[in-house]
């Protein structure tokens, strides 16, 4: 970790702005996304990434004082969305995240103080800041000319929200017999704890955030882990009901830790992105010992390089397996992203 010169010689990874047609190519390319939703307008979204600036969000919910790296996956997608002149929203979900989030939950969430709620959104926009921060320092030669992202936080429409108003105008177009059909619900429902009704309505007020953004901000596109397909398709339902306008939603792969499981913060498996959780170290080691039949698309995923340039490091990585270039490249990358060159060095 301590090789900087190598490092710096990636200092400007693919620095040029991508314009759409690009971007669509390195997203096919890249393999970035597990599925696109609904399948059948896959070529209206080719076509989407093509047009003017489009408006992309992800969420993210502030149910730990930090992101991990399965959140990062997500953060470096709109990043790529942004490098092409896209504008990408960060939503923070200082009102959903009292509720939390139910999906492949076994349990409800412990309910969150106020306090604990506010001092977990500061924590993860630092987070996320500093991402962007070393994405334009570290990554890109002209950040200048990026659109900046824009970091907004879901309580801002629903803290003077009416109840009743609000179940009566969006509620009808929520359908009872797909919310109680997602395997996630199943599983809940047949479970001891069972589901509350605070949970299951969870979906309803991630489908109202795209449904304002879409309006306030013109955002046709979606992106979230493969977990989050089911909130996504509530929006997609919400959106489409009420406005009759088409929208698309986007789902990555799922990240997880050693051994197959998802990152969570109550099996204390997850890789933090802040260095008071994980130190700098932590977060190098977890990509450096990354399995060769995973590393190419973990550089694909976590890294800005050119898919021409993964290419060779992997050639070399092949002629040469014990060197683990292609795993020092995607540690080395993924540091300097989340933690600046001192981080690295």
């Amino acid at each position: 970790m301590n090789n900087v010169f190598r490092l710096r010689s990636f200092r400007y990874l693919n620095s040029r702005r991508l314009h759409s047609t690009k971007f669509v190519f390195d997203v096919e390319n890249r393999q970035l996304y597990e599925d696109i939703f609904p399948s059948i307008c896959e070529h209206d979204v080719n076509k989407l990434w093509r047009s003017p600036p489009q408006v992309v969000y992800a969420g993210f919910d502030p149910t730990a004082d930090s992101l991990h790296i399965g959140n990062l996956l997500i953060l470096i997608n709109l990043l790529h969305w942004q490098r092409c002149g896209h504008q990408a929203i960060v939503l923070l979900g200082g009102a959903t995240g009292l509720i939390g989030d139910p999906s492949y939950r076994k349990v409800e969430r412990v309910e969150i103080e106020q306090v604990v709620l506010q001092d977990n959104l500061y924590s993860i926009r630092r987070d996320i800041e500093q991402v962007i921060r070393n994405h334009e320092i570290y990554f890109c030669k002209h950040p200048n000319r990026l659109t900046p992202i824009k970091i907004l936080n879901n309580l801002e429409w629903y803290k003077d929200a009416n109840l009743l108003a609000f179940i009566n105008q969006f509620g009808r177009y929520f359908r009872m017999g797909t919310m109680l059909g997602r395997a996630s619900v199943q599983a809940r429902l047949q479970s001891d704890s069972g589901m509350s009704l605070t949970e299951f309505m969870y979906p309803l007020f991630q489908g109202y955030d795209w449904l304002h953004l879409h309006r306030n901000f013109g955002c046709n596109f979606q992106v979230g882990g493969q977990d989050q397909m089911g909130n996504i398709v509530s929006g997609y339902d919400l959106i489409t009901r009420y406005t009759k306008n088409q929208v698309y939603g986007l789902t990555l792969p799922l990240i997880t830790a050693e051994g197959g499981k998802k990152f969570s913060k109550s099996t204390g498996n997850a890789v933090w992105l802040s260095a008071q959780k994980s130190s700098s170290f932590q977060l190098y080691q977890y990509f450096i010992r990354a399995e060769d039949a995973e590393v190419e698309n973990l550089l694909h995923f976590f890294t800005f390089l050119p898919t021409r340039q993964i290419k060779r490091i992997m050639q070399e990585h092949v002629r040469k397996p014990e060197l683990r270039v292609a795993q020092q490249t995607l540690a080395e990358n993924v540091t300097l992203l989340v933690h600046g060159e001192e981080g690295v060095t």
